[in-house]
């Protein structure tokens, strides 16, 4: 099969298009051939490894990379399924987020990371809806209910996309933070008010909102918590810190803090699981949420692609071609 490989941590240019053995699916596990998979900022922090801490996960590896094709949102058909497996069978159309592996025709997935594709989505649309795992494990982090004012920080960006209509759905009052490029786009999503970040300041007007789930990570934690109102969470969702141990000093400094305020900072990590994934399903086939693509690309291209959404500034999802619908 063709693949994207990655041998070395770097810069995107260090990604390799080869020809590899295809896997083989254990007893849990499906086969999926994969139509298309989408490329985030997470992707761009495996292939260069940065912040080093991410070698010592499970998406990392020391010296090298321990996985050699990367990869995770995607979407595509079973090929093949495992012994134990009985939740799908050969041809369905799913969607999920593989551990790694996604850029290459074919991904090994446990079966229960996997869901029908939404009927209203093409294979490419579908292939962007497991970044909104995040989104929703996030928001349910801070605790939002119906009739809460949620503040989104970085609100166009693939993640962020996902949690203005999320917010929405879930009944809250959104009001998203972007570029003056981005706020037509993020108004046609739902939020109830957008702010540009280049002429508005968000700390203007005090404590007012019940959740802030920040995606940039720009502001002191201070600055963050002053717009809480006095039971208010703050959700960190971000990068920075820089290339050593990026946001973990932030991410200690805001759980010392909580023990003193009732304003609480909440950590999560996004775990993929089916019932997320047939929520979102159920949401997109409903009308109340869908994918923002911004650009497509050829499996071959992916070096390209992880450069664009490296540099901070993507508009809703990057996704990759990677099989016709057809095939």
């Amino acid at each position: 099969m063709r693949a994207i490989v990655h041998r070395q941590y770097g810069t995107p240019d260090v990604l390799t298009f080869e020809e590899i053995e295809r896997p083989v699916p254990g007893d849990d596990d499906a086969l999926v051939r994969v139509h298309a998979a989408g490329a985030s900022i997470g992707d761009h922090h495996v292939v260069t490894g940065k912040p080093y801490l991410i070698r010592l996960s499970p998406f990392g590896g020391m010296p090298r990379p321990r996985n050699l094709v990367p990869g995770t949102a995607m979407a595509g058909r079973i090929e093949a399924v495992g012994a134990k497996v009985t939740t799908l069978r050969t041809g369905d159309e799913v969607f999920g987020q593989a551990a790694a592996g996604a850029f290459a025709e074919y991904v090994i997935v446990p079966a229960k990371l996997l869901a029908p594709k939404p009927s209203n989505l093409s294979f490419e649309e579908a292939a962007a809806v497991p970044w909104a795992a995040t989104a929703l494990q996030g928001l349910r982090a801070g605790g939002l209910k119906p009739g809460q004012r949620v503040l989104i920080n970085g609100a166009s960006g693939g993640v962020g996309t996902w949690a203005v209509q999320i917010a929405k759905a879930l009944g809250a009052e959104v009001t998203a933070v972007c570029s003056t490029r981005n706020l037509e786009s993020v108004r046609a999503i739902g939020a109830d008010e957008v702010l540009d970040y280049t002429h508005q300041d968000f700390l203007k007007g005090g404590a007012r909102f019940d959740v802030m789930f920040d995606l940039v990570g720009n502001r002191s934690l201070s600055d963050c918590r002053s717009v809480l109102t006095p039971q208010g969470a703050y959700v960190p969702c971000s990068g920075g810190g820089g290339d050593w141990i990026g946001p973990f000093l932030r991410i200690a400094g805001g759980l010392i803090s909580s023990l003193f305020t009732g304003r609480k900072f909440k950590m999560f990590v996004t775990t993929p699981n089916r019932d997320d994934l047939l929520f979102l399903k159920d949401l997109v086939e409903a009308g109340k949420a869908k994918p923002v693509i911004e650009r497509r690309y050829a499996l071959s291209e992916l070096s390209e692609a992880l450069r664009h959404v490296g540099d901070g500034h993507a508009q809703g999802q990057s996704v990759i071609r990677i099989a016709e619908p057809h095939a």
